[in-house]
């Protein structure tokens, strides 16, 4: 499979993810955006099954949080991903990494930007929240560790390419607290 990789870097600024998201779309039209966030508290790599459109009540590193909590007034409540997070869960195995699924994405710019992405991407989204850097867990294993998954989120994706759009092409956007990109490539 001939894929196309971009990677771009997301502010955690609820406002600019907005913007931002429904240009990757329009401009990139992608078969499958993956957002990478970090979770400080975790000690495993989750994948996230569906974003949520309400509950956003803390601020961003700007003070800033959505009008009455919602991504969209008039959005649905729920939207999941087309991508089978608890397959692609199964099938990436990378040694000594724990990859989990997850229905909850907690209620921050992470889950915000997955549900805009689900939205206007019409479920061809994904959403990953790694744990930090640490000995157990250095740059290199989990950039192998998405390498892994982003592969098999391809596949599944061509499973049900009736679901997604069929261009060949995938953006990685990181939106992550703040935390620099540098040394996670692919």
């Amino acid at each position: 499979m001939e894929v196309e990789l971009q990677i771009l870097q997301l502010p955690v600024d609820y406002r600019e993810v907005k913007q931002r998201v429904t240009r990757i779309w329009e401009d990139l039209q992608p078969q499958l955006v993956v957002h990478v966030g970090m979770d400080p508290t975790a000690k495993a790599i989750f994948l996230e099954q569906c974003g949520k459109n309400w509950g956003y009540g803390d601020a961003d590193i700007r003070g800033f949080h959505p009008e009455c909590g919602v991504c969209l007034p008039d959005g649905p409540e729920v939207i999941a991903s087309g991508v089978s997070m608890r397959a692609v869960s199964r099938s990436a195995v990378v040694e000594g990494v724990e990859v989990a699924f997850s229905r909850d994405a907690g209620r921050y710019v992470c889950d915000y930007t997955y549900y805009l992405s689900l939205h206007h991407g019409n479920g061809c989204a994904a959403l990953v929240h790694v744990p930090p850097l640490s000995p157990s867990l250095p740059a290199s294993l989990l950039g192998k560790a998405l390498q892994v998954i982003i592969q098999q989120m391809l596949e599944e994706t061509e499973k049900t390419r009736s679901q997604c759009l069929v261009h060949r092409k995938l953006s990685l956007c990181d939106s992550r607290r703040g935390e620099p990109t540098g040394g996670l490539l692919l």
